[in-house]
């Protein structure tokens, strides 16, 4: 492997990584970081080389971080062999992963999605929750969601704690973003379903007519969907509560009505 060793916290690559945990940074620079080695692999064998791969001497013979290399190297990347304490820093864990990624964000515009790639898609109105986005990810990955639409301020899914909480599908899932503006016009060429949990209805989730292919379209953690945006669903539905508590997490809730339309 072609690389080098740093051992100095004060050096610029490192500093540059490290900085990458703030949003500003990343909106400035278009990066990100992943970390963990399964991550990594998961971009590098989707086609997203990492422009800069870091690595603990622990994870230097592994041969899907070899892999790792020579992609980052095909693609005139950065490679640097750092140690323990480096790793604890740009992760900002105790117990940090023996790789870090540095991979290109990537969005979708609106107009080039193609609603018959498959049979559904996820639009999130202002969620504000990391982890809640990066699980939504993941869920939608699993199921073989077409993509993930953010609509109006949300949070960033190319933050560390979503990109952990995807656990490799930032890199499977392509993530479009739009204001309500934008989002409200190009609903109107939607040829299926668009479905949203409402408070007020009275079809259960599991009954309703589901056109493929659906748009699932889901309300922030604290307000749900505003009326605007509820009126953009054709399909409204509810997911009944038996026990004493009266919501779900989102991304629990997204999950389930994922696989209602898509069953």
């Amino acid at each position: 492997m072609s690389s080098r060793a740093v051992t100095s916290l004060s050096n610029p690559t490192v500093k540059a990584v490290r900085a990458l945990h703030l949003r500003k940074e990343r909106d400035e620079t278009g990066l990100f970081v992943a970390e963990g080695l399964k991550n990594v692999t998961e971009g590098v064998e989707l086609g997203h080389a990492p422009q800069i791969l870091m690595y603990g001497r622990d994870a230097g013979d592994h041969p899907l971080l070899q892999k790792a290399v020579q992609a980052t190297l095909a693609a005139r990347g950065e490679v640097i062999e750092v140690t323990q304490d480096i790793l604890a820093k740009v992760s900002r864990r105790d117990n940090p992963q023996a790789v870090v990624g540095v991979f290109r964000q990537g969005f979708r515009p609106l107009s080039e999605i193609d609603p018959a790639e498959a049979p559904c898609w996820v639009a999130l109105h202002r969620v504000r929750d990391p982890g809640n986005l990066g699980t939504i990810i993941r869920t939608a990955d699993a199921a073989g969601c077409g993509g993930v639409i953010l609509v109006g301020e949300c949070c960033d899914p190319f933050a560390v704690e979503a990109v952990r909480a995807t656990m490799g599908s930032i890199f499977a899932v392509p993530l479009s973003r739009a204001s309500e503006a934008e989002f409200t016009a190009w609903r109107q060429r939607w040829p299926g379903s668009v479905v949203g949990t409402l408070l007020s209805a009275a079809v259960d989730h599991r009954g309703a007519d589901y056109r493929k292919p659906s748009l699932i379209l889901m309300g922030n953690e604290q307000q749900g969907l505003p009326p605007d945006m509820a009126g953009l669903c054709d399909v409204a539905v509810k997911i009944p509560m038996r026990g004493r508590a009266d919501s779900l997490n989102l991304s629990v809730a997204t999950g389930i009505m994922i696989y209602a339309a898509t069953g």
